[in-house]
């Protein structure tokens, strides 16, 4: 019988779901999706406010992801509720134009992201290098520790033996059963302990009314006009790619922790039906939460969409039924169990000396460049999209100087071989032209490309430039050796790209 942290856990080869016939992975599902409900509610409340809504449009809109992307969505186990990266996108146009505009963005935004799904956007994942991923991750670890530090200054000082003591039993006592998650233990117990002492430190109850009663759906108040769309329709394109990136590089992460494989084009779909359905209900759209699901997946060991699921109808309970219990929770339970996971998320071997020492200096710059990109905007997807493009240059860059051109002239001296190896394209075209010796060479000169490969109209124009210089001083040349990409990019380009 599988555990609850093995890949196929989450659904048998008879296609039912394993929870439904194995009470271990039941409880590990249950638990799991309750710790997630409680690290919840403060940081959806926070988002709230950084979007300039209501407390309750925050926890309306991770009710509502969380609930529909466990049906819709495309990655197993991964946790989608309000986000800060799609609050400060969507800040200005509620600031500026209210409420019901923000509401319609988030429905458009859903729709995009339908669109792009369908169109494949996901695929684009594949150009993402390690050395991102790596940055990515290590980014992730430092902002969630970041978002602690203001729960951990100007407070009463009963707040750090509260955060150390939540620590230290997370870290102990999973060495004494794993049966219960230890995140919960912690915020039980340190509930308990401040309640009943009577110890004044910051609640979760101090961040913001939590809500009374259920969402009730509804349209957007806002004239459905062309002008509406035009103002909305930036704002919904930007919360569309950002809430696209991070969930899939989201869903890429759990893929590898999980040792599973997850349909990013299914969760891209799945993201836009869950925004539309949050906008709907009021909501402030959003996506994948990576650090509440890595207390889902790493922490708790849950696996299937049923901790996704319950994580939404949890929250919701926690704030409907037992909103005053939950509010008198310590703020410093939940930066406890924040503190762990940015300890557990950051890639500790990716900064070991040793792993320095060996990794290319490129692919470390790479990685920083991620970091400091990502920790100075606090947005994920700056950070991925500067480091993908820094990656890029410097493979251009290392692939470029694997092209060399050697010369050996025939015994009766009438003609040259230059003999071409390694990849030719923009970056190393370029130089190209300034490899032959134009004035001293013989009547015939022969390029052989027999070990090379031309993958672009650069390296093309390059070889036309060689060919012109040529016939400027009354000499010929053949190319040879072409393989069969690389010829019929040769025919159809050479001599095209003067325009002469």
């Amino acid at each position: 019988m599988p555990s609850a942290s093995s890949p196929s856990t989450w659904l048998r080869v008879t296609g039912r779901p394993s929870w439904l016939s194995d009470p271990k992975v039941l409880r590990t599902e249950v638990l799991g999706g309750l710790v997630v409900a409680l690290a919840l509610i403060p940081e959806a409340i926070s988002f709230s406010v950084i979007a300039g809504v209501d407390p309750a449009v925050g926890l309306f809109a991770s009710f509502t992801m969380a609930v529909t992307i466990a049906v819709v969505g495309g990655r197993p186990a991964m946790i989608s509720a309000a986000t800060g990266a799609v609050a400060l996108v969507i800040a200005p146009l509620n600031r500026e134009h209210g409420f019901g505009h923000l509401v319609a963005a988030v429905i458009l935004a859903g729709v995009f992201q339908i669109v792009l799904g369908a169109l494949g956007v996901a695929k684009l994942m594949r150009f993402v290098p390690r050395s991102v991923m790596v940055g990515f991750v290590n980014s992730l670890a430092i902002l969630i520790f970041m978002a602690q530090v203001p729960e951990m200054t100007d407070v009463p000082w009963p707040v750090y033996p509260l955060i150390a003591a939540g620590l230290a039993m997370m870290v102990f006592f999973p060495k004494l059963t794993t049966v219960v998650p230890a995140p919960l233990v912690s915020i039980v117990i340190l509930t308990v302990i401040t309640v009943a002492a009577g110890i004044a430190v910051p609640t979760v109850g101090d961040k913001g009314d939590l809500p009374s009663s259920l969402p009730v759906p509804g349209l957007p108040d806002v004239p459905f006009t062309v002008d509406t769309l035009t103002t909305v329709a930036p704002y919904a394109f930007a919360m569309a790619l950002v809430g696209l990136m991070e969930s899939l590089m989201t869903a890429k992460l759990v893929d590898d922790i999980t040792d599973t494989r997850s349909s990013k084009t299914r969760e891209s779909v799945g993201q836009g039906v869950a925004n539309i359905v949050t906008g709907f209900f009021g909501g402030m759209g959003g996506c994948a939460m990576i650090g509440q699901t890595m207390i889902n997946v790493r922490v708790s060991g849950a696996r299937t969409r049923l901790s996704t699921f319950l994580a939404g109808a949890f929250l919701m309970v926690l704030c409907v039924v037992f909103g005053p219990i939950v509010s008198d929770i310590p703020m410093a339970a939940l930066v406890a169990v924040m503190v762990m996971v940015s300890v557990a998320t950051f890639d500790w071997h990716s900064i070991a000396p040793k792993t320095l020492r060996r990794m290319p200096l490129g692919e470390t710059v790479v990685m920083l460049v991620t970091v400091v990109c990502v920790v100075a905007t606090h947005n994920l997807a700056v950070g991925v999209v500067v480091g993908s493009v820094s990656a890029m240059v410097v493979f251009a860059r290392r692939v470029a100087r694997l092209a060399e051109v050697t010369a050996v002239t025939d015994p009766d001296g009438g003609t040259v071989v230059y003999r071409v190896t390694g990849e030719l394209f923009f970056a190393s075209s370029n130089e190209l032209v300034g490899r032959f010796s134009y004035a001293t060479d013989p009547d015939r000169v022969v390029i052989d490309l027999s070990a090379a490969h031309v993958w672009d109209a650069s390296s093309v124009a390059a070889l036309d430039a060689v060919e012109t210089k040529y016939a400027q001083r009354g000499k010929t040349v053949e190319i040879v050796g072409l393989n069969e990409p690389s010829a019929r990019i040769h025919k159809t380009l050479s001599g095209e790209l003067t325009g002469s």
